[in-house]
């Protein structure tokens, strides 16, 4: 091992940061691999769509599908959003 590579490494340790990407879920400390998984059919244009989406934000795709249910859910009615809620909540409790 080359003398750069050690200092680098040896640096990297004493730092405390820890090798590879770090957790990316929607809150601190949460972890995508800990999110239950859903399968959908799409038509083939919202799959292109939804990866160019992915690719000029930035954004994984799993966060661009949460941003446009969020975008959806704030263009409701109050009463639906209500209703939205309530039901989700109540999923929520029942596991």
């Amino acid at each position: 091992m080359t003398d750069k590579r050690a200092n680098a490494r040896d640096k990297r340790l004493r730092e405390g940061r820890r090798a590879g990407r770090p957790p990316a879920g929607a809150r601190e400390g949460e972890k995508v691999k800990d999110y239950p998984q859903l399968s959908i059919r799409v038509p083939i244009e919202m799959k292109a769509r939804l990866n160019a989406l992915s690719a000029v934000t930035g954004l994984a795709q799993w966060r661009v599908i949460v941003e446009a249910i969020d975008c959806l859910l704030h263009g409701l009615t109050p009463t639906d959003r209500a209703l939205v809620d309530g039901l989700s909540e109540r999923l929520l409790r029942a596991g």
